[in-house]
């Protein structure tokens, strides 16, 4: 019997042992995957963290945290904005409420924000949490994203603004992402709670989960050393940004955190909402959250390159699909300048996250890695199949004056005025020294000199926001004067066009700076 378990216990020794030389070798070969990946992408740093059966496994740097400081290493705990990886966060606030019965997910949206309106009043009587948190309104991906995006209106004062925006879809048939609908989302949390989005998401989360470095807005930063930069890249030309105010974006996008506090999240995640001996929201709200809500197609140029993946949908704050007979739960979040993306695989005991400091896609090749990795023995090149559509992206080609062009039908004085459209508010038209010049009145990031291009038509350039290429501004003219004004500045992100400015009469030749 002695000679039986010294046996055993040997055997159990190199079966522990292989497991451990197993992992290691994994890690050792995704670790130099991801630092030749971080290099072939021309992205100045970024951090990735592993967690593997509640431990983390893997927690790592790389690069600068600014492409002019050389000495200025990311680590593992060096924080970058999460953007839209907030949204589990405020799925998971909800998730708790519900459990609290505070409010149901079938509970209406109205009843909570009683000046939540929608461009149809049927919407708007049925319109459910579950409807804000699953992108289904009816609304068309990112509509309404110029209402926040760097601008001075408040967090009620862009959901206020919803019943201007245009419908795109049947209500509940398709699925159009929305960044206001997770802002109102972080509204109702702080009418029943009676804290604020940011209170609340620091008391009942971040710090019993100990994530002490993790902060709610970008004036936090002001006393931290280890904060990354964001970063362009346009061209071949790589270079940081400033940090913008996302304060009024809240439970869409507010969060900041670096990989060590995320292992933590992930971890209470995997373990269906406890952690630690502390419940944050019961297996029953985890399973409504990570279920199917809204469906995608998967289209058959999709299925070439993941034969395996049969599903993709959208839940409560996570995206849903499933790869090598695995449901995969993950979440991407874009900041100007930041791409990150965090990930679950359940039945593996699995999760990663992934931050990245400049406006790539390289986010793609590295979770495609760790996935195969794990899951399967595929040695697919991810990083020649993404990075030559990352390349074309970047190049932004000027727009020229068009051939054989034509003045402008009125005198330049004509076109000055402000302008106005019923959701976004003004845009203030000038001439100085003989030149038009178009500023946005809500923001300090879109103005811009208007050059000729044809016509009434003018070449824009938002060169505050260098990610976005030329676009133009077009003018409509009639009976001697300008009746309207089209902004469109072709790009992923933002939809300029879907605000119709009228000029204002008798505001021709307005000052500059002017309260408007």
């Amino acid at each position: 019997m002695q000679i039986k378990n010294k046996i055993i216990g040997t055997l159990l020794f190199l079966f522990i042992s292989l497991i451990g030389f197993s992992q290691t070798a994994r890690l050792d070969s995704l670790d130099a995957y991801f630092q030749r990946s971080l290099e072939m992408w021309q992205v100045p740093g970024m951090a990735i963290a592993i967690v593997k059966d509640d431990s983390l496994v893997f927690a790592k740097g790389y690069g600068v945290k600014d492409i002019k400081k050389k000495k200025s290493k990311v680590d593992e705990n060096t924080l970058f904005p999460i953007a839209s990886n907030t949204k589990a966060f405020t799925a998971a606030a909800l998730a708790r409420l519900v459990d609290q019965g505070k409010l149901s997910w079938e509970t209406k949206v109205v009843e909570i924000l009683p000046y939540f309106r929608l461009y149809d009043p049927y919407v708007t009587a049925h319109f459910t949490i579950l409807d804000l948190l699953s992108h289904r309104s009816g609304l068309v991906t990112f509509s309404g994203d110029l209402l926040w995006y760097g601008t001075t209106y408040s967090r009620e004062e862009v959901v206020k603004k919803l019943p201007y925006l245009k419908q795109k879809y049947e209500f509940r048939t398709r699925f159009g992402y929305s960044n206001i609908m997770y802002i109102a989302a972080g509204e109702v949390i702080e009418k029943l709670s009676g804290k604020s989005w940011d209170d609340y998401i620091k008391d009942e989360f971040l710090s019993p989960l100990g994530m002490k470095s993790t902060l709610t807005s970008i004036t936090q930063l002001n006393k931290k050393s280890n904060v990354t930069r964001p970063h362009n890249k346009v061209n071949d030309d790589v270079f940081a940004i400033e940090f913008m105010n996302w304060d009024n974006i809240s439970g869409a996008g507010a969060l900041i955190s670096n990989v060590t506090d995320m292992s933590y999240w992930l971890r209470m995640q995997l373990k269906e909402g406890s952690y630690n001996g502390h419940m944050y929201f019961s297996p029953q709200q985890n399973q409504t959250m990570k279920s199917p809500q809204t469906n995608h197609t998967v289209s058959k140029g999709y299925q070439r390159y993941w034969p395996s993946t049969h599903f993709k949908s959208y839940g409560l704050g996570w995206g849903l699909s499933d790869y090598h007979g695995r449901k995969v739960i993950g979440h991407s979040g874009g900041y100007d300048g930041i791409i990150s993306y965090s990930c679950l695989v359940p039945e593996e005991n699995l999760g990663f996250v992934i931050l990245t400091n400049s406006n790539s896609s390289l986010y793609n090749s590295i979770l495609n890695r760790i996935l195969d990795a794990y899951l399967a023995k595929d040695t697919t090149d991810w990083n020649k199949l993404f990075l030559p559509y990352q390349q074309k992206n970047d190049q932004h080609e000027r727009i020229l004056v068009k051939e054989n062009a034509t003045k402008p039908s009125l005198d330049l004085v004509k076109y000055t005025g402000i302008y106005s459209d019923i959701a976004y508010g003004n845009v203030m038209i000038t001439l100085n020294k003989g030149k038009l010049n178009l500023q946005m009145l809500r923001t300090s990031l879109f103005k811009s000199e208007l050059n000729m291009f044809d016509g009434d038509t003018m070449l824009v350039e938002f060169t505050n926001v260098p990610s976005l290429p030329q676009g133009k501004a077009m003018f409509s003219t009639k009976d001697g004067d300008v009746e309207y004004l089209i902004i469109d500045v072709p790009n992923p992100d933002f939809d300029f066009t879907e605000f119709k400015f009228l000029k204002m009469k008798g505001t021709e030749n307005p000052v500059p700076n002017n309260n408007y």
